[in-house]
Protein backbone atom coordinates (compact mmCIF):
# COMPACT_ATOMS: atom_id res chain seq x y z
CA UNK A 1 0.00 0.00 0.00
CA UNK A 2 2.80 2.43 0.63
CA UNK A 3 4.13 1.92 -2.76
CA UNK A 4 0.91 3.39 -3.95
CA UNK A 5 1.32 6.49 -1.99
CA UNK A 6 4.82 6.54 -3.18
CA UNK A 7 3.81 6.68 -7.01
CA UNK A 8 1.18 10.13 -6.12
CA UNK A 9 4.71 11.79 -5.33
CA UNK A 10 6.56 11.22 -8.29
CA UNK A 11 7.61 14.95 -8.52
CA UNK A 12 9.04 15.17 -4.97
CA UNK A 13 12.69 14.56 -4.16
CA UNK A 14 13.39 11.67 -1.42
CA UNK A 15 13.20 13.90 1.20
CA UNK A 16 10.15 15.95 0.21
CA UNK A 17 8.74 12.27 -0.46
CA UNK A 18 9.40 11.29 3.00
CA UNK A 19 7.96 14.62 4.64
CA UNK A 20 4.54 14.07 2.43
CA UNK A 21 4.31 10.84 3.01
CA UNK A 22 4.33 11.30 7.22
CA UNK A 23 1.46 14.51 6.21
CA UNK A 24 -0.30 12.04 4.79
CA UNK A 25 -0.27 9.28 7.70
CA UNK A 26 -1.07 11.72 9.89
CA UNK A 27 -4.04 12.35 7.85
CA UNK A 28 -4.87 9.31 7.32
CA UNK A 29 -3.82 7.52 10.50
CA UNK A 30 -5.26 3.84 9.20
CA UNK A 31 -2.80 3.95 6.03
CA UNK A 32 -0.44 4.09 8.90
CA UNK A 33 -1.60 0.79 9.96
CA UNK A 34 -2.11 -0.75 7.04
CA UNK A 35 1.53 0.60 5.10
CA UNK A 36 2.36 -2.79 4.25
CA UNK A 37 -0.80 -4.15 3.20
CA UNK A 38 -1.61 -5.18 -0.32
CA UNK A 39 -3.99 -2.62 -1.45
CA UNK A 40 -6.44 -4.67 -3.14
CA UNK A 41 -6.92 -5.97 0.23
CA UNK A 42 -8.13 -2.85 2.29
CA UNK A 43 -11.69 -2.13 2.55
CA UNK A 44 -13.62 -0.09 0.41
CA UNK A 45 -13.44 2.91 2.87
CA UNK A 46 -9.50 2.59 3.14
CA UNK A 47 -9.09 2.34 -0.47
CA UNK A 48 -10.94 5.54 -0.94
CA UNK A 49 -8.67 6.70 1.32
CA UNK A 50 -5.70 5.78 -0.01
CA UNK A 51 -6.75 6.90 -3.29
CA UNK A 52 -7.29 10.65 -2.07
CA UNK A 53 -4.19 10.57 -0.31
CA UNK A 54 -2.50 9.39 -3.29
CA UNK A 55 -3.61 12.59 -4.79
CA UNK A 56 -2.82 14.18 -2.08
CA UNK A 57 0.86 13.70 -2.54
CA UNK A 58 1.52 15.56 -5.04
CA UNK A 59 0.73 18.73 -3.33
CA UNK A 60 -2.42 19.34 -6.21
CA UNK A 61 -4.03 23.10 -6.19
CA UNK A 62 -6.87 21.24 -7.86
CA UNK A 63 -8.44 17.75 -7.27
CA UNK A 64 -11.07 15.71 -9.34
CA UNK A 65 -13.27 13.14 -7.29
CA UNK A 66 -15.53 10.91 -8.83
CA UNK A 67 -18.46 9.52 -6.18
CA UNK A 68 -15.79 9.29 -3.06
CA UNK A 69 -18.85 7.96 -0.79
CA UNK A 70 -19.95 4.90 -3.31
CA UNK A 71 -20.35 1.85 -1.81
CA UNK A 72 -19.46 3.04 1.38
CA UNK A 73 -20.86 2.36 4.95
CA UNK A 74 -22.75 5.76 6.23
CA UNK A 75 -19.82 5.98 8.65
CA UNK A 76 -17.11 6.08 6.37
CA UNK A 77 -19.20 8.21 3.62
CA UNK A 78 -18.96 10.89 6.95
CA UNK A 79 -15.32 10.22 7.43
CA UNK A 80 -14.52 10.34 3.35
CA UNK A 81 -16.56 13.34 3.99
CA UNK A 82 -15.06 15.14 7.01
CA UNK A 83 -11.39 14.55 5.13
CA UNK A 84 -13.19 16.05 1.87
CA UNK A 85 -13.73 19.24 4.30
CA UNK A 86 -10.43 19.21 5.52
CA UNK A 87 -8.60 19.34 2.09
CA UNK A 88 -11.13 21.85 0.85
CA UNK A 89 -9.72 24.13 4.15
CA UNK A 90 -6.40 23.68 3.38
CA UNK A 91 -6.53 25.25 -0.15
CA UNK A 92 -7.17 22.90 -1.77
CA UNK A 93 -10.00 23.39 -4.90
CA UNK A 94 -12.08 20.01 -5.10
CA UNK A 95 -14.32 19.21 -7.94
CA UNK A 96 -16.75 16.96 -7.10
CA UNK A 97 -19.30 14.61 -9.05
CA UNK A 98 -21.53 12.89 -6.45
CA UNK A 99 -25.31 11.06 -6.08
CA UNK A 100 -25.09 11.69 -2.58
CA UNK A 101 -26.40 15.56 -3.52
CA UNK A 102 -27.32 16.15 0.21
CA UNK A 103 -23.85 15.58 1.33
CA UNK A 104 -21.73 16.93 -1.22
CA UNK A 105 -24.12 20.76 -0.98
CA UNK A 106 -23.66 20.45 2.74
CA UNK A 107 -19.53 21.09 1.87
CA UNK A 108 -19.63 22.94 -1.34
CA UNK A 109 -18.80 26.67 -1.87
CA UNK A 110 -20.42 26.60 -5.23
CA UNK A 111 -22.56 23.98 -6.95
CA UNK A 112 -24.45 23.17 -10.36
CA UNK A 113 -27.07 20.43 -11.54
CA UNK A 114 -26.15 18.90 -14.77
CA UNK A 115 -29.51 17.66 -17.19
CA UNK A 116 -28.75 15.40 -19.81
CA UNK A 117 -25.41 17.00 -20.06
CA UNK A 118 -26.46 20.67 -19.23
CA UNK A 119 -26.50 22.86 -16.40
CA UNK A 120 -29.92 23.90 -15.49
CA UNK A 121 -29.30 25.36 -12.11
CA UNK A 122 -26.01 27.08 -9.86
CA UNK A 123 -25.78 28.39 -7.02
CA UNK A 124 -23.95 28.05 -3.43
CA UNK A 125 -24.15 24.60 -1.68
CA UNK A 126 -26.83 26.34 1.02
CA UNK A 127 -28.93 27.69 -2.07
CA UNK A 128 -28.62 24.60 -3.79
CA UNK A 129 -29.76 22.90 0.02
CA UNK A 130 -33.03 25.42 0.16
CA UNK A 131 -34.15 25.62 -2.99
CA UNK A 132 -37.30 23.90 -3.16
CA UNK A 133 -36.76 22.39 -7.56
CA UNK A 134 -33.12 21.07 -5.81
CA UNK A 135 -35.46 19.21 -2.86
CA UNK A 136 -38.18 17.90 -5.04
CA UNK A 137 -35.95 16.70 -8.12
CA UNK A 138 -33.19 15.23 -6.27
CA UNK A 139 -32.90 15.85 -2.10
CA UNK A 140 -36.44 13.61 -1.90
CA UNK A 141 -38.42 16.25 -0.38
Amino acid sequence: MRDNLLVGGYLCDQRCLEAELEKQYEMFPRLRERKDQFAGTLSGGEQQMLAISRGLMGKPKLMLMDEPSLGLAPIIVNQIYDLIRQIRDSGITIFLVEQNAKKALSICDKACVLENGVVTICGTGKELLNSSTVKKAYLGA
